[in-house]
Formats: structure tokens, sequence, C-alpha cells
């Protein structure tokens, strides 16, 4: 009958299906190193303040819940028995744990432990050490279908058990109207899933659908014993998180910003909970007073409900409202990022002879969120390519910095620029011409874009044509060549750019 048996069975289960079928990057060392470190703290402190043996439920799934959204940066993929980053693991469930007992008021934990270990450990370790759990867990297949209702059936059952869905049911529209909004605005984020920014409803979507979004508002928000006691209140606290995480998630440009503030969201609020009780208290306790704000509350004197008062509560309800939505639009404009007006059309401009690109072979284990469309026109996208690196030699011969603008971005083009530089610098321009043999298409992660990147991995020959001033060839030498060109959808639409350069591994 203990309630937090049946969450246990919910997110075990679920790491069982991450390991089974849906390709989690974490390992049962670092599942074990994270619920045993909370259970053995839970134990030696309960045992030393009431000397008895208590099974430690709550630690453990303190314990889970960090190991179930916590990802290493470097950990191997397929690697399920690997015992890298035990301590990571170990000390970030030991933090959470430690705050049960550490920061309380009114007798009980302020935070939920998991949720401010995570959030605390991201905002301190930053992208180059850890990650939280994606949005997107894959293609709708039959592993995702099973997790997707392992959490909705458990979650909607023990909430409903605990009186707290329509809790959780506050807080997830709140959320989706927020991020409606965001979207509305053309709201774009990138993700390491995705080979280009997602953005407008496949935004909202994908948040609002998560399975990690599920387990965050399933069995962290409603977490019984750090939430307000009156309903109204749980009620007003949900809604508070879900406003909050929308206004904070839209100034954020990439995934991993966009994860961290919803989870931060929920310790913030946490902090104003004591707040909640006071104004809005659980009824019948000692601190049970009317609340004059709330509409339809009888007045003095009268029978029925203050009209003047109702009509006041529903005018600032709706003010708070627009100050929300406008406040979401306002603040996510660094998230709203148009492509240069370039005049350049690439599929026109410059011609390419079909015969001079390989046939393109593909890695099977090429995934993603628009994989099956990078798939299907592999070969244009490396026509694509090739039109894309003779703009880049066109830029360095008219030293026209814009020219690169229209087709590299990130690394690429702080690298071309450079060259840029270097060649109003010297009076001489090299430029490269590519003639590939091979064509094997693959993903790469690289550099500052934060996010997925196709990558035509290409062997054959170059020839290297170096130029003065005025335009006179000075030097050309050929050579063979072995490199990695990785290409990305930067601004949301169908234009692609090149994003890096690397020799092949």
């Amino acid at each position: 009958r203990d309630p937090r048996l049946h969450v246990a069975a919910v997110l075990l289960s679920v790491q069982v299906l991450g390991q089974v079928g849906l390709g989690f990057h974490v390992t049962v060392f670092q599942i074990l190193a994270a619920i045993l470190t909370c259970a053995v703290m839970e134990v030696a402190i309960t045992y030393r303040h009431s000397g008895a043996l208590v099974w430690p439920a709550s630690a453990m799934l303190t314990g889970n819940g960090v190991a179930l959204i916590l990802r290493a940066v470097g950990q191997p993929a397929n690697d399920p028995w690997g015992t890298q980053f035990l301590a990571l693991f170990a000390g970030v469930a030991a933090f959470g744990l430690a705050t049960k007992y550490l920061i309380k008021v009114g007798g009980t934990h302020l935070f939920n432990p998991s949720n401010v270990a995570l959030v605390v450990a991201f905002l301190l370790l930053g992208a180059e050490q850890v990650q939280p759990l994606d949005f997107w867990w894959g293609p709708l297949d039959g592993w995702l279908i099973l997790a997707y209702a392992i959490i909705l059936v458990g979650g909607i059952l023990i909430t409903r058990r605990l009186r707290l869905l329509t809790m959780a049911v506050a807080f997830w529209v709140t959320l989706a109207a927020g991020l409606g909004i965001l979207a509305a605005s053309g709201h774009c984020m990138t993700a390491d899933w995705a080979f280009g920014p997602v953005c407008g409803v496949d935004f909202w979507r994908v948040i609002v659908t998560s399975p990690e979004v599920l387990i965050f508002l399933f069995f962290m928000i409603t977490d019984p014993k750090t939430i307000p006691g009156g309903h109204v209140a749980r009620i007003l606290f949900a809604v508070g998180v879900g406003a909050l995480a929308s206004l904070l998630i839209a100034p954020q440009t990439n995934e991993w910003w966009t994860k961290v503030m919803l989870l931060s969201s929920l310790v913030l609020v946490c902090v104003a909970r004591p707040l909640f009780d006071r104004l809005l208290p659980r009824p019948g306790t000692e601190e049970d007073q009317p609340v004059p704000f709330i509409v339809g509350t009888p007045a003095p004197g009268r029978s029925g409900p203050d009209l003047r008062r109702a009509g006041v509560s529903l005018g600032i309800a709706a003010l708070l409202v627009a100050s929300v939505g406008a406040g979401i639009v306002v603040a996510g404009a660094p998230a709203r990022v148009e492509a240069p007006a370039t005049g350049i059309l690439l599929d026109d401009a410059i011609e390419i002879d079909p015969d001079s690109i390989p046939a393109v072979t593909i890695d099977p284990e090429v995934t993603g969120w628009n994989v099956d469309r990078v798939r299907a026109d592999a070969q244009g996208l490396a026509g694509t390519l090739a039109r894309l690196l003779r703009v880049e030699d066109q830029a360095l011969l008219a030293g026209d910095p814009s020219l690169l603008a229209a087709v590299d971005h990130g690394d690429r083009f702080d690298e071309l620029a450079a060259r840029l530089d270097e060649a109003r610098a010297t009076g001489r321009t090299t430029v490269v011409d590519y003639a590939p043999d091979t064509l094997f298409l693959t993903q790469k992660l690289l550099g500052r874009q934060s996010g997925m990147g196709m990558a035509f991995e290409a062997t054959g020959t170059q020839t290297l044509s170096t130029y003065d001033a005025g335009g006179t060839l000075l030097d050309r030498q050929e050579s063979p060549y072995g490199l990695t060109f990785v290409m990305r959808q930067v601004f949301g639409d169908d234009r692609w750019f090149i994003v890096g350069v690397l020799p092949n591994e």
C-alpha cells in the first residue's frame, strides 16, 4: 500500500526499458551507485536518530531519480556494465539526500531531493561534464510505446490515489499554454538528436509530450513532502511551476539549458512553498482563514458572492495571464533567429556535374529526429555540400565575409573568417577544390553548434590553388585527402550549412 513502492516500480521499469530497448547512456552500476548511496545514508541517519532499522524507500527514490535524469558526458554508448563516473552519480545522489535533512521548513524538507541535486550538479559542472536526459527518446516504436504506457498509467494511478492528479494536469496545461505562446512566436532550439533546429510546432510537441516531462510532473512536482498542504495552494503551486518554466525556457537556444531551466523552475517555486501554505492553508487547520481574492468568496454580511470583488479578481487574473504571456514573448527574443539575407540560390547559381559525386553509402547507425528525410536525400545532400564548398572558394577569392555567412556557421565560419584575415594581411589566397572518390554519410557532434550534424567522411584528391591579390595564379598542387565535412540546418529552414571540417578518424 506504500505509494513510494509504486513510484519505485514505475521508475525501475523505465530504467529497465532504457537498458533493454531505449538505449539510455547510463550503466547498471551508475544506477546502483546512486540508489545504494542514498539507501546506506538513509539507514545510517535513521538508525542514529531512532535506533531502528527502516527500509529506505524514499532515499532509494531519490537515488533512482538522479540516475534516471543524470548523464555523464563521455559515457560510451552500448556499455550497460561500465563502471565509469560512479563517483559522480554517488556524489550527486548523496547531495540530494543531504538536502532532505539540512534544508527544512515547518518540519519537512523544502526541496525535492533529486530535483535540487540535479539542478545544482548541472549548474556547477556545466554542459562539458554532465547532461540531462533528452526530451526526445527516439522514434515511436514498441519500446517507446511501452515506456509511455508505464509512465502514464503508473503516474495517473499514483497521483489519483494521492489526490494530486489535478495538480499534475494543472502544471501540464500551464506549460503547454506557455510553450504554445513561445512556439507561435517562432522559437527554436538546437538539440543533439536533431540535424537542424527544432522550431515552432515541433518544439512545442517534443517538449509537452516528452517522457521526461511526464516523469517530472508525475514524480517530482507532486512529491507530497515538498508541496503545499491546501488543495487550492497545490493547484496554484503547479501553475506557478509551469508559468515560471515557460519564462525560463523562453530565452534558451539549446536543449541543455531548456532542460535545466525546466528542472530549475521547481526549485525556485519550492522556495516560495511556505508562502503558499501561509496564504492558502489546508482547510481545517488553525491557520485557515478566508482568502479575499478567491472568486466567489462571500463578503461579510452577504449570503451570495461579492460580484465587485469577483470582478476585481478576474481582472487581476487576466492581467497576470497577459503579463506572463507578454513576458514569454519578450524573453524568447534571443531564440528567434532569422537566416541572413544573402541573395544566393545555391541550387540555381552553381552547377555541379552529377557524375563528379560518387554514390553515397549510409552508416546504418545514423538516427535522429529528422533522419528519414536526410536518408532519402543523401545523394542530393552530397550535391549541396559540393555547392557550399564552391561558394567558400568564391568568398575567399572575393574577400567577402557575407558569402561565408551564406554557407558556413559556427566553427567552420570562424575558421574561414580567419583565413580571410590572413589573405588580407599576406596578399595571398589559397582555395581548395575537392574531387571525392568515396562518400560515407554518418553523424557527428561538433563544437559550439550544440547539435547533431550530418557528416560526410570523404576521400579523394584535393587541388590547392594559390592566387595573389590581383587574382594571378601563383601555385597549384594536388594531393590525396581524407576529411569529414559536417553539415547542419542552422536556421530552421531547408538550407544546409557547413559547420566543421575535420580529418577522418
